[in-house]
């Protein structure tokens, strides 16, 4: 709600709305750039023409630094609620998923991001929980975006609007997770004694299968067959579409190595690719894909 945002930053977004053409919040993003903006209205991120990244940012939950300078905390919990932490549906975690693979993809890139600036109908712990939670305005930001860090260990990323080179300090983070963007931690729930390479790669499949079940596609667990792959991937009319050499990684077990059979099946090319799930048996899974060229550059290979 506005009352929930910083005054410097519900000025921007009320100079914004009332200085500019009105639009609805689909409209927007459609002119944006985001194809069936209509459709994809609930999202939170999209992948828009020209290559273009445009995510949703919570004006709630934006804090200004020093020098007056706005960050965004971003959770890399995939599993969790904002605001309120609670377990995120189906549908809720693969938005999220969504949302940090192209965020990532702008990291690595060296790239920005388009935003636009929202704020909720209803208190922002109700954003994933009230069904009444709607946008009740959303503004272009004129500024881009980008991820000035990326913290696997501590399930965040920082999100900093304006010039490249400034971070927000430990105390202003600090403060920035009080405002409950991002869930607490998440403790181990496997003992670290209990991770093993074989539990890891089972975790890394289910994820997967998940993953690619939701999209509407038919994953099939073929380890066992050992041919060179572990899921192939079909779609509704049996058509294979990847078959996918799986690996996995998580405290303790940070490396893997590819078998005789993959290398083998990877000479042949496509649909065979490897795919890499980072924190495999923890809250905030990830996973990139890696086609046969790629793979001897994959972080953690053994060669």
């Amino acid at each position: 709600m506005d009352k929930e945002v910083d005054p410097a930053v519900i000025a921007v977004i009320n100079e914004k709305r009332l200085t500019g053409e009105k639009r609805t919040p689909v409209d927007i993003i459609s002119r944006m750039g985001v194809f069936d903006a209509r459709e994809k209205a609930s999202d939170q991120a999209w992948l828009a023409s020209g290559d273009n990244v445009i995510i949703t940012i919570w004006a709630e939950f934006v804090s200004v630094g020093a020098g007056g300078r706005w960050f965004y905390l971003e959770s890399l919990d995939t599993h969790h609620r904002l605001g309120g932490g609670g377990e995120r549906t189906a549908l809720q975690s693969q938005r999220a998923k969504d949302r940090l693979q192209l965020l990532k993809r702008s990291l690595d890139l060296g790239l920005s991001v388009r935003a636009v600036l929202q704020t909720n109908r209803v208190a922002i712990a109700g954003l994933e929980t009230d069904k009444a939670a709607k946008v009740s305005v959303r503004v272009q930001d004129e500024q881009e975006w980008h991820v000035a860090a990326w913290d696997a260990d501590e399930k965040v990323a920082v999100l900093v609007r304006g010039p490249r080179g400034w971070l927000p300090n430990e105390d202003e983070v600090k403060a920035a997770r009080a405002r409950g963007s991002v869930p607490p931690v998440a403790v181990q729930a496997v003992p670290s004694g209990d991770i093993t390479p074989e539990s890891v790669h089972a975790a890394a499949i289910e994820y997967l299968t998940k993953h690619f079940a939701g999209y509407g596609y038919k994953p099939e667990n073929v380890t066992s067959q050992k041919l060179g792959y572990d899921i192939e991937v079909t779609d509704k009319k049996g058509k294979t579409l990847l078959k996918l050499a799986v690996k996995g990684t998580a405290p303790g077990v940070k490396t893997f190595k590819l078998t005789d059979e993959e290398r083998t099946c990877a000479k042949k090319g496509d649909p065979w690719r490897m795919v890499v799930v980072t924190d495999a048996i923890g809250p905030a899974a990830q996973h990139k894909i890696y086609k046969p060229e790629e793979v001897d550059k994959a972080p953690g290979l053994e060669l």
